[in-house]
């Protein structure tokens, strides 16, 4: 496992925890997961912000398309 799961596995984890603690004890928890999205989305901008022709033809999925 490389640096870049191992973050996102603690991101995920920290996320259904924050969803847990918001249902258990109080709805301000809910902002521990708003904080992890936060940093999710600005440290991966340009495979999050794609267009979805970009990421289809590496996978071979636009031969699919034009069919």
């Amino acid at each position: 496992m490389n640096l870049d799961r191992a973050i996102f596995l603690l991101a995920g984890t920290l996320t259904l925890l924050s969803a847990s603690l918001t249902l258990l004890v109080s709805e301000w928890w809910v902002l521990l997961a708003a904080f992890v999205g936060l940093n999710l989305l600005q440290s991966e901008p340009p495979r999050s912000f794609r267009r979805p022709g970009l990421v289809a033809q590496p996978v071979g999925v636009s031969s699919f398309l034009a069919a």
